[in-house]
C-alpha cells in the first residue's frame, strides 16, 4: 500500500504507535505545519501530502491541486471550525479538518 509520500506511521521501534496526522519528528522541517494549522488570510506553500493507509485520499487531494510547490491561501473556516475553505489555483476548495491535516505546508514569504 503506497501513495505519494505515504508514511507507514511507525518509526520501527517496538511499541511505536502510528501518528496519522503528523510526520515523524525526524522528518519535520523547520516551520512546517499542516493546512489545518493555518489561520485565515495566511498563504502557504505545499511541501507534501501524507495520508497513511489511504492512497485514494492522497490522489484526490493531488487532483484538487494540493501538490508540492502549489501556493494555498486559507480563506475562512466554518463557525464550528470544520470544514475549512482554501484558495488553490483560483478555486475555492473546502476540506474537512482531517483532510487538511494531511497536507504539509510552509508559510510563504510575503
Amino acid at each position: 500500500m503506497t501513495s505519494r509520500t505515504f508514511e507507514q506511521g511507525t518509526d520501527g521501534r517496538p511499541g511505536a504507535e502510528a501518528r496519522p496526522d503528523r510526520r515523524p519528528q525526524a522528518e519535520a522541517r523547520c516551520g512546517e505545519r499542516t493546512l489545518a494549522d493555518l489561520t485565515p488570510s495566511v498563504t502557504a506553500q505545499v511541501v507534501s501530502v501524507s495520508v497513511p493507509g489511504s492512497p485514494a485520499v492522497a490522489r484526490r487531494l493531488a487532483d484538487l491541486g494540493f501538490t508540492p510547490g502549489t501556493e494555498v491561501r486559507m480563506l475562512r473556516r466554518a463557525p464550528l471550525r470544520d470544514p475549512l475553505i482554501y484558495l488553490v489555483k483560483d478555486y475555492e476548495i473546502c476540506l474537512r479538518r482531517a483532510q487538511a491535516s494531511c497536507v504539509n505546508v510552509v508559510e510563504a514569504d510575503r
